[in-house]
């Protein structure tokens, strides 16, 4: 179904000390990428855009108010976040229905990505609204360039859980991903996170990146425990970050008999049967249902009172 065109905005924009009217823009609802950090990293299009829709759906309004007034754009902004989605996106979809132009962005970089904007779509998409992509930055794309893993396949996490027996649980389930794996988190669980990394998956070249596009832009690259070293004696680090970790080699080691069993005990002295058979699992390429049973068995030979 076509869209009606929206009325030529009477909004502008000022970039690179040019001026320009914002042109009409078609109803529906526009998923525009801005900055993660230099506010240059915006296209004309997506300016355009921003200018010329009826709201601008903001995840934070003080954020992408410091971005519209940088370059002279007065649209109004509509706050749209985790906390209140679900109260306000009826109300957003009446108004697509309706014929209004929205523009959907995040706090930096591509929306949808962590972030609640995929309902959104979702739904739009359910009812026969145009939804259409500006294309742009984005932090994951940003660190995987720079990382210098293997970017011929990667599969992002986002952010792990942040207790230690959670988070090296999941870690073991992505383990035999065969691509590189990209992560976001906090400056304070970064240490323990990659403590946590180089305990499931070994010697793994890895890479943090951290305050991308920005003036104290930060990669550090080496592997899982050289860089779990590092963050452990340091103070944590500032900013926004993501950790890349490369893919497992083609030949994950298959341990059994004695071997198998001095590993399954060395993860008992730290974790419950449950993650233990997990990690174990994932590091020898055993099955974890027969790792599970022979950590059952070790920790009732050596009384361990670990929960299962």
């Amino acid at each position: 179904m076509s869209q009606p065109q929206k009325s030529p905005a009477a909004s502008a924009f000022t970039a690179f000390g040019l001026r320009a009217e914002a042109e009409a823009i078609s109803a529906g609802l526009h998923v525009v990428a801005t900055p993660i950090g230099n506010l240059g990293d915006i296209s004309f299009r997506a300016l355009a855009t921003l200018a010329a829709a009826d709201l601008v759906l903001a995840e934070d309004t003080r954020v992408t108010k410091t971005l519209l007034a940088h370059y002279g754009i007065t649209t109004p902004l509509f706050p749209y976040h985790e906390h209140n989605a679900d109260q306000v996106r009826p109300q957003l979809l009446a108004k697509l229905e309706a014929g209004a132009a929205l523009a959907l962005v995040s706090d930096a970089g591509t929306p949808l990505i962590s972030d609640p904007g995929f309902r959104l779509v979702g739904e739009a998409v359910q009812r026969g609204i145009d939804v259409k992509s500006l294309p742009g930055a984005s932090a994951v794309l940003a660190a995987l360039v720079v990382a210098g893993l293997p970017t011929n396949r990667f599969f992002f996490e986002g952010f792990l859980p942040p207790k230690s027996g959670a988070r090296r649980q999941r870690i073991a389930e992505l383990a035999t991903i065969p691509g590189t794996l990209v992560f976001f988190e906090s400056p304070r669980r970064v240490a323990a996170t990659l403590e946590d990394l180089a305990a499931v998956l070994g010697n793994r070249d890895a890479a943090m990146a951290r305050e991308l596009t920005k003036m104290f832009e930060t990669v550090r690259r080496g592997t899982l425990p050289v860089l779990a070293a590092e963050f452990a004696s340091e103070d944590a680090p500032r900013g926004e970050i993501v950790l890349l970790v490369g893919p497992p080699g083609e030949d994950i080691p298959s341990l059994d008999g004695d071997a198998l069993d001095a590993k399954i005990r060395t993860a008992l002295a730290t974790l419950s049967v449950k993650d233990a058979a997990s990690v174990v699992s994932a590091d020898t390429g055993q099955p974890r249902r027969k790792v599970y049973a022979r950590a059952v068995a070790l920790a009732a030979e050596g009384h361990a009172a670990l929960p299962r």
